[in-house]
């Protein structure tokens, strides 16, 4: 689907005059009240392929796993992403949810920011174990998790988007 250069060119301007009423120049903008993202929470159908990705093919460490409080006999369990982050996943047995979809208010992609030099060697790994996926500008692997989840492994530092500064 392609938008009509006049819609475009509306969404230009919408963004435009949003920029200017609400983003401030960094000197002038209150402190965060965040500490960082403490975890985010996907839905898993496969506890021990969700495991064998994050885990042993990407390389982030499964670091808990408990029973989730809130549906009996599901599993809620944890992968260590970097800087006290995690990223945290429920299986939810017997609800067949149906596979992944986006959908308004739901999750685009997940961008995990890695050294350039993991960059590298996922990207290694994920050629040995034949992993389809797509590079973007040379830093970005976007790609499925085994729930269809879009993963985005950047090698940009924190708070950068292709070398330039977002916070």
């Amino acid at each position: 689907m392609t938008l009509a250069a006049s819609t475009v060119a509306e969404l230009t301007e919408t963004r435009a005059r949003l920029a200017e009423r609400h983003l401030h120049p960094a000197s002038e903008r209150p402190e965060t009240a965040g500490r960082g993202i403490h975890h985010t929470a996907l839905i898993s159908s496969d506890v021990e392929k969700t495991i064998e990705f994050y885990q042993d093919l990407l390389g982030f460490p499964l670091t808990e796993m408990f029973e989730n409080r809130d549906y009996p006999g599901s599993t809620h369990f944890f992968f260590d992403v970097g800087n006290g982050n995690a990223v945290a996943f429920f299986d939810l047995p017997g609800l067949d949810l149906g596979p992944y979809a986006e959908v308004l208010g739901g999750l685009h992609h997940l961008a995990l920011s890695v050294t350039p030099q993991r960059w590298a060697e996922q990207r290694a790994r994920l050629d040995a174990a034949g992993v389809k996926y797509q590079v973007e500008s040379e830093n970005s692997i976007y790609l499925p998790d085994p729930d269809g989840a879009r993963i985005e492994l950047i090698s940009d530092q924190l708070g950068e988007m292709y070398g330039e500064k977002i916070g």
